[in-house]
């Protein structure tokens, strides 16, 4: 009798548990919208459907770049990245930080203290978090927090899956 309500417990914990994760997965990416007002260097866009992004971006790219995931931290190789150059958004190749503004922030995730030019990137509220974006083809890129190092005091704590580097 004990082992039939344990078995029945489990299944419906189990059963809950898919059905709460095929809710999570199904769940529609509704488009993003720009906010009015946000320029990119040159006036530059790319656009594209979801189907396309997806077939040019990895699952982790799109899932981050798309979805607004966040990678693990401490598991991007750009994370110890040190030789000059310049990082660049994946999806549309927009140049968005200089190797010169990146610092050790000891977060697992590569950080900046300021975007090669100011509108590389845009900002939006995301909770008690303010999200990056890229400002060339809306990408998300990680989050910007208020405790990073001088001249800016910012820290742009950004995925590195979402980032290219080309060495200078």
């Amino acid at each position: 009798m004990n082992s039939n309500r344990l078995f029945l417990l489990i299944a419906l914990c189990l059963g809950l548990g898919l059905w709460g994760y095929g809710r999570y997965v199904a769940k529609p990416r509704l488009p993003h919208r720009r906010p009015a007002g946000v320029t990119s260097p040159g006036n530059r866009r790319v656009e594209k459907t979801d189907d396309a992004w997806q077939s040019e971006l990895t699952r982790a790219q799109y899932n981050v770049m798309r979805g607004r995931d966040t990678e693990w931290p401490g598991s991007s190789p750009l994370l110890h990245e040190h030789r000059l150059g310049t990082f660049a958004c994946v999806g549309c190749h927009n140049p968005l930080f200089s190797s010169a503004t990146k610092f050790e922030s000891n977060t697992g995730w590569p950080s900046f203290y300021a975007p090669i030019v100011p509108n590389a990137v845009y900002t939006e509220p995301d909770g008690n978090r303010t999200e990056v974006r890229c400002a060339v083809c809306d990408a998300h890129l990680g989050h910007v927090f208020a405790d990073g190092p001088a001249p800016t005091g910012l820290r742009y704590c950004l995925n590195g899956v979402a980032l290219a580097f080309r060495k200078k």
